[in-house]
């Protein structure tokens, strides 16, 4: 057997509790670490599908910076993404499109649906037949950011958002419920 733990001292009590203990050791726990790395990196599709991708460029471009919270980096592929930003009207022709990019993201994968017209399908879904009445019933949404076209901070908002929203979750426990079961 190994020898009995030592009690710890008040200051050893103290490090323990704030998170770290010395100058150069943190403790964490493997979510927590793999959290960070991830809402610290996440990487949205280029997707645009009406006015509000003007307004998703806007965000990109070096007024707002995006690269400030991780994600600057705009991936052409859907395999090389998580975070799928649906920005504009989605027409029931274009929804199979959007659920087959969707399926390719590799997990875990988020949804940001940008703008009235990809909430509830805008001013158009009253009048025309031709439009989804949001992009929800073909894939699940994570975030919704409101406006038409609703303006760079508040996407920026929506990000801030997704990334609390990734901060809570705990990826390890998830996969080994889905193990278990």
């Amino acid at each position: 057997m190994g020898r009995p733990l030592q009690p710890l001292l008040p200051k050893e009590k103290r490090f323990l509790e704030e998170g770290r203990y010395g100058d150069n050791v943190i403790i964490a726990s493997v979510d927590t670490i793999l959290n960070w790395a991830r809402l610290s990196s996440i990487w949205p599709m280029t997707f645009g599908l009406a006015c509000c991708a003007i307004e998703m460029m806007a965000v990109g471009a070096s007024k707002y910076d995006l690269d400030r919270f991780g994600a600057g980096v705009f991936r052409p592929s859907p395999r090389q993404t998580d975070l799928m930003i649906v920005a504009g009207t989605v027409t029931i022709k274009m929804a199979e499109r959007v659920k087959r990019l969707y399926e390719q993201m590799p997990e875990p994968k988020y949804v940001m649906s940008m703008g009235s017209c990809a909430t509830c399908g805008g001013p158009y879904w009253k009048h025309g037949y031709h439009v989804l009445k949001g992009v929800d019933q073909i894939v699940p949404v994570d975030i919704y950011v409101p406006g038409c076209p609703p303006r760079p901070e508040a996407l920026i908002d929506g990000l801030l958002k997704l990334q609390e929203k990734i901060r809570r979750e705990s990826l390890l426990r998830r996969k080994f419920e889905e193990k278990v079961a």
